[in-house]
């Protein structure tokens, strides 16, 4: 099997020097604005979409049927922009493409809020989230090499949580102070510095260690992706990451109505907070979460993310004051740092050598979707029948099971020294400035 490190020439063609240490370092800070911008870019999508439909005269079920839609093309794509990315050979592209459909996405809402362009622009921010991601992992497994991707997923987190706090003030101030169209301008016009951002990490495009063979355009072999999806530590994984999201995607929702009830018109400011908080602590907590990742391990990480979804569930169940609420959310962002550095970690140690491995990560994906989508309706049924208190005992116990099947069935999947890729020019692991 032909591996190719970031240093080494085309097969077959005539030796080209690689990239340097500052080439290196320019890949990394490049990175780093990447993933703030593209945060900023998704915080548009959020909340801020069932404002502005509502601001348009649109019912709530018109709006959930519109998000539904959103949400329904993202899981269905998650495998099929897997494929797409693994098969293109400029994963840089394969990100701008997507980053400037999500500049249509945008503009599609601001200028023609009627339902066929909501839908339409739904369908593509969904499907092209599903390429934008595993593109930005592609490159960062490009740029930093399997030693040093778990730090670099750690400042990939660092600045999306970064971005994802500025996106939020900007396109509230903006709502609040401008119209509510004028946030899906903004979002359009945050588009331009993530493409520009793009700009240093074209040296890296050529066929690198995360891709078997240097011939993109043969055909598929579909013995080999069956042996990627069977793989057992993938199978694990995936099913611990359903798990995950089944437990945590409905804790701040049943928190929010908690909030509500006893706080009034302080519930916004509350759940505001809610949502900053863990993103400070993702911020300060990324790169170390990556470091250990590379030194100890991962399972010991995937554990400590893990293990915070029980303790935040049992804590909401005792508790929703105001205050004792926004110290478990600091929790919160403990599992998030680490769900968000090893879902791509694992899943590149696991297929980043097979030629497939964004459709791996576009299979984990699928698997987060499903946990996701299930995960409200079935906490709010609960709270509806047995009380929030219950409701939260429930998902605890769900991220119980998750902590235990990750504990007694997940293998340590860290390459031992002998299998890891040699480092970059001037031994930067991990791009960074």
């Amino acid at each position: 099997m032909l591996k190719i490190t970031p240093t080494e020439p085309p097969p077959g063609g005539v030796k080209a020097q690689g990239p340097g240490p500052a080439e290196y370092r320019r890949a990394g800070f490049g990175l780093d604005l990447l993933n703030l911008w593209v945060a900023n870019i998704q915080t548009g999508f959020g909340p801020f979409v069932a404002v502005y439909l509502t601001s348009q005269g649109w019912t709530q079920t018109a709006i959930g049927l519109a998000l539904s839609l959103g949400t329904l093309t993202a899981m269905a794509s998650q495998l099929p922009a897997g494929a797409l990315v693994d098969a293109m050979r400029s994963k840089s592209r394969a990100a701008t493409f997507s980053i400037l459909a999500f500049a249509a996405s945008a503009l599609l809402f601001a200028l023609f809020p009627v339902s066929l362009s909501v839908y339409t622009a739904e369908i593509l921010h969904g499907f092209s989230s599903c390429t934008l991601g595993p593109a930005i992992a592609a490159l960062s497994l490009a740029i930093a090499g399997q030693v040093g991707l778990g730090r670099r997923l750690g400042r990939n987190a660092r600045f999306a949580s970064i971005g994802n706090g500025i996106g939020a003030a900007l396109m509230g101030a903006c709502g609040y102070y401008i119209t509510e169209r004028a946030v899906f301008f903004l979002t359009a016009a945050l588009t331009l510095p993530a493409v520009f951002a793009i700009r240093p990490l074209a040296r890296f495009e050529a066929p690198t260690h995360a891709v078997k063979s240097a011939d993109l355009r043969k055909a598929v072999d579909w013995r080999e992706i069956r042996h990627v999806l069977a793989d057992r530590r993938l199978l694990i994984f995936a099913a611990c990451a359903a798990l995950f999201t089944l437990s945590d995607s409905a804790m701040l929702p049943i928190v929010g109505g908690a909030l509500t009830k006893q706080a009034g018109a302080a519930a916004s400011l509350l759940i505001a907070a809610c949502i900053v908080l863990p993103q400070v602590v993702v911020a300060l907590l990324s790169p170390s979460l990556g470091g250990l990742a590379e030194t100890r391990g991962r399972r010991i990480v995937l554990l400590l993310g893990f293990s915070m979804l029980p303790l935040r569930g049992l804590l909401f169940a005792l508790t929703t004051q105001p205050v004792p609420v926004l110290a478990v959310q600091t929790l919160n962002g403990i599992a998030s740092a680490s769900f968000l550095i090893m879902v791509p970690l694992v899943t590149s140690d696991v297929a980043g050598r097979s030629g497939h491995f964004n459709l791996a990560l576009g299979f984990v994906g699928f698997a987060i979707g499903i946990g996701g989508t299930f995960s409200t309706t079935l906490a709010g049924w609960v709270a509806d029948h047995a009380g929030e208190s219950a409701a939260f005992a429930a998902l605890a116990a769900i991220g119980m099971a998750a902590t235990l099947l990750l504990w007694g069935a997940m293998p340590e999947t860290l390459p031992a020294t002998g299998g890891q890729m040699p480092p970059p020019a001037g031994g930067n692991l991990s791009g960074e400035p």
